[in-house]
């Protein structure tokens, strides 16, 4: 049996792949100057130069990691949980224009930022940024404040304030150390994590038979086109969203399949 002609160019994403490079990793090894501009027209690169670019894909990898960057909201929900405190976008924002974080990438004109970066800023530094904010409300914090500090649904939080009656202020703002005793405790920590588990769980199952659905819809569409039942063919865009749907959905029930560490609580009502 033959063996399959050696490629003499890649493009962007054949790039990517023969690198085992994410989409975005790829973008960003671009920006960086881990990889070098493409050398043939139409922007592509020759055998040769790719050839020598794998010599260290490895280390291109490790440079970038796996998280690929997160905008202005998650990187305050990931900072949030992280110090204790109900960081909000603006804070990134300061933290930014005083040096101590850097915008990586931009999409569609939005600054992202690198969670390896956000995860290695100094908690006293986020602390400074946060209480400049709330100034006198810095030891009080709001149902959705606690919420992200605590990486819950409000809803969920709003609950389990109300089991554990916890106190509020004349504003409505619970005191920032009963939330954190919450973020402290491991049995409510453990039986919301296995609650968030299920429900994630059943997400997944119900994007999965929705996507299964429209591919077997698309499939009847494309007999009935071979059949000259019709004349109009099946949108095969709708089937590449349909799979992609498919794939991620499969990948998270694999993910959240697996119950919860023995000892977990109940999931929390």
């Amino acid at each position: 049996m033959a063996e399959p002609a050696a490629r003499a160019d890649y493009g962007f994403g054949q790039l990517a792949a023969e690198l085992d490079l994410a989409r975005w990793q790829m973008r960003l090894a671009r920006e960086r100057g881990l990889i070098p501009p493409p050398d043939l027209e139409g922007g592509r690169w020759s055998a040769a130069v790719a050839e020598q670019i794998a010599g260290h894909a490895a280390q291109i990898r490790a440079a970038l990691g796996e998280d690929p960057p997160i905008g202005a909201v998650k990187a305050a929900q990931r900072l949030a949980v992280r110090v204790g405190l109900d960081v909000e976008p603006a804070d990134i924002e300061v933290l930014v224009l005083s040096g101590d974080l850097e915008v990586v990438h931009r999409y569609q004109g939005r600054p992202l930022y690198d969670p390896h970066d956000l995860d290695a800023l100094d908690p006293e530094r986020v602390t400074e940024v946060v209480a400049a904010r709330k100034g006198p409300r810095f030891a009080t914090v709001g149902a959705k404040g606690a919420a992200t500090l605590l990486g819950w649904p409000k809803s969920l939080f709003l609950r389990v304030a109300a089991q554990r009656a916890l106190p509020v202020d004349r504003l409505g703002r619970y005191a920032l150390a009963d939330v954190r005793a919450l973020a402290g405790d491991r049995e409510l920590q453990a039986a919301v994590a296995e609650q968030q588990r299920i429900m994630a769980l059943e997400a997944a199952r119900r994007e999965q038979t929705r996507s299964e659905q429209v591919i077997r819809r698309w499939m009847r569409d494309c007999d009935d086109y071979l059949s000259q039942a019709t004349d109009r063919p099946p949108d095969s865009a709708e089937l590449t969203r349909a799979l992609r749907a498919l794939t991620a959905a499969r990948t998270a029930i694999r993910l959240h399949r697996e119950p919860a560490a023995e000892g977990a609580q109940p999931a929390v009502r």
